[in-house]
């Protein structure tokens, strides 16, 4: 998949609002003690959407770019 930031808020994106899940809940817990452990290292366009806490809860609850959507639709045709 892709950058840290993306990939996240995509896991995100399709668990929270399509209710299908990308990966398991404890890639998606994974992925953001790896994101957190980086944070003052990323670098991504949409890093400020994503906060602290939201990694330390393991979750996500914000508003989503039109591109993580996109992201997501194409990956999942990506897997057909």
């Amino acid at each position: 998949m892709k950058h840290p930031v993306a990939r996240y808020l995509m896991c995100s994106y399709a668990y929270y609002v399509e209710a299908m899940p990308l990966v398991s809940d404890a890639e998606f817990d994974q992925l953001a003690k790896d994101i957190l452990k980086e944070w003052d290292t990323i670098e991504h366009q949409h890093k400020h959407l994503i906060s602290r806490h939201d990694l330390e809860a393991g979750t996500y609850l914000g508003k989503y770019p039109t591109i993580v959507k996109g992201a997501v639709a194409s990956y999942r045709r990506e897997l057909i």
